[in-house]
């Protein structure tokens, strides 16, 4: 969607009161009753309303009156409240042109506080192109309702926190500056998107140095899911290329899994065929057969490298810091919660703890219940010893109790046709009570009979006059 900004400098304090009051009525509500906004806001009288006005003039929030009187925070709203944060903070003064679009993002450019060029992601999950989120992501967990704004805000924490963290384990992304609900601010990349270059010089060197990034991020226990021409920026530097320096920055992380994931190994594999099609589409580039062992990356390889480094605690990786999983760290999604252990035989010597203790205690129960089955035999022959001691005065206490009911059953008789009277008494209540409101209902019935044909009597009587004198002026 477009953003305009132009309004945003000529709202007042209290139409951004407003609005974050309506932004805090939807954590509860998909469309946030107006005497609700209203006590959140707690502006003078009448305030609220007149805000509600130039909000809804600028479209930055719906209102509905099916059900009842309430509103809701567009997407456009909802950009205004992250953009006014970042400006009150000072990450950004001004907001340029559109630089690109995705299926689940807007990107702009931005000047920050220096005047230096950053790039401002807007995410917009919940458009037509991408709206089968909650299948594809897992931003949710076990949630069943969702709000778009909200799922895009999670997005936007997600790819934060993954590009901080990539940036610290030196691999070539952007530098996450600044978050706030659903946009990210970033440095700009060097360089244009892989897939706008036509030309491209060491494109072989290019291919490898992409292949080997899906090869290092899945040692530190993370799948891309979406490597492609459209998420890498090629600086397309002659000197960088003839020295071999790095000339890829990745880009787009909200998709992230972890190689725990069940999809994991299919994922890994569409990133590097992804990979290996374009090159070879655009530049007619192919890595060769003599070096596809060293060149192509292969799942279980890059894992096994993975839980060897995490064996030896001292082994240091290719950047010079000690391999760590980042998927532990950030709690990717497909990660088991298992505090960062290894997945494979401690799960195992685990489960296999789980049933001997489920054995033992198995046997335990049976032990205990061959106890309860011999003291429940002999409590059953020492109760029927007493039963048999106690059947006399069993049927003494039987007498005595049929006694007692003759003598219930005559007070109850006595009760009931006592009681029988009150009823037909009270029917007879009612029936004079029903007779009464009808004999009422007739009566106001035939008066207003009445009263409608005196009107029509005296309806009739004045068309009669009417038409005697004209029938006299025109004889006159």
């Amino acid at each position: 969607m477009k953003l305009d900004v132009s309004a945003l400098r000529y709202l007042s304090g209290d139409e951004f009161r407003t609005l974050t009051a309506v932004e805090m009525g939807m954590k509860n509500h998909e469309i946030v009753p107006a005497n609700l906004v209203d006590s959140i806001a707690k502006l003078k009288r009448g305030g609220v309303r007149k805000a509600l006005d130039i909000l809804l003039k600028h479209k930055l929030v719906h209102h509905e009156n099916k059900i009842y009187d309430g509103f809701r925070l567009t997407p456009l709203g909802y950009d205004y409240l992250a953009i006014k944060a970042l400006i009150n903070r000072g990450a950004i003064h001004s907001i340029g042109r559109q630089v690109g679009v995705g299926k689940e993002a807007d990107v702009f450019e931005v000047l920050g506080p220096s005047n230096e060029v950053l790039i401002l992601k807007l995410h917009r999950l919940g458009r037509t192109s991408f709206r089968a989120v909650k299948a594809k992501r897992d931003y949710l967990k076990r949630g069943k309702h969702f709000n778009w704004l909200y799922l895009s805000r999670l997005a936007a924490a997600k790819e934060f926190a993954f590009m901080r963290a990539l940036h610290d384990h030196a691999f070539r992304t952007p530098v996450a500056v600044d978050c706030n609900r659903h946009v990210v601010l970033m440095t700009a990349a060097p360089g244009i998107p892989l897939t706008q270059s036509q030309e491209l010089a060491e494109p072989y060197d290019a291919l490898r140095e992409a292949l080997a990034v899906v090869a290092r991020l899945a040692r530190h226990g993370l799948v891309h899911c979406d490597l492609n021409e459209f998420n890498l920026i090629v600086n397309d530097d002659e000197q960088l290329a003839k020295s071999r320096s790095p000339r890829l920055t990745v880009i787009d992380f909200p998709q992230m899994v972890s190689t725990s994931h069940p999809n994991a190994r299919m994922l890994f594999e569409r990133d590097v065929q992804s990979l290996l099609r374009f090159f070879y589409r655009r530049f007619r580039v192919q890595v060769p057969e003599e070096e596809e062992e060293d060149v192509i990356p292969q799942y279980d390889e890059q894992v096994g490298e993975m839980a060897e480094a995490r064996e030896q605690e001292e082994q240091e990786g290719e950047d010079g810091a000690m391999l760590s999983r980042l998927d532990a760290e950030l709690r990717a999604s497909g990660f088991d919660n298992w505090a960062g252990e290894d997945l494979t035989a401690d799960r195992l010597n685990a489960s296999e703890e789980e049933e001997e203790e489920e054995e033992e205690e198995e046997e335990d129960d049976d032990d205990d219940d061959d106890d309860e089955n011999e003291g429940r035999v002999r409590r059953e022959t020492t109760s029927a010893h007493a039963e048999d001691s106690g059947n006399n005065e069993c049927e003494e206490e039987e007498e005595e109790e049929e006694e007692d009911d003759d003598d219930d059953d005559d007070v109850d008789e006595g009760s009931s046709t006592m009681q029988r009277r009150r009823t037909g008494k009270k029917k007879i209540k009612d029936v004079a009570a029903v007779e009464k409101r009808v004999g009422e209902e007739m009566r106001a019935r035939a008066a207003r009979e009445a009263a409608r044909a005196k009107m029509k009597a005296a309806m009739a009587r004045g068309r009669a006059n009417k038409k005697g004198g004209k029938s006299g002026r025109d004889g006159f």
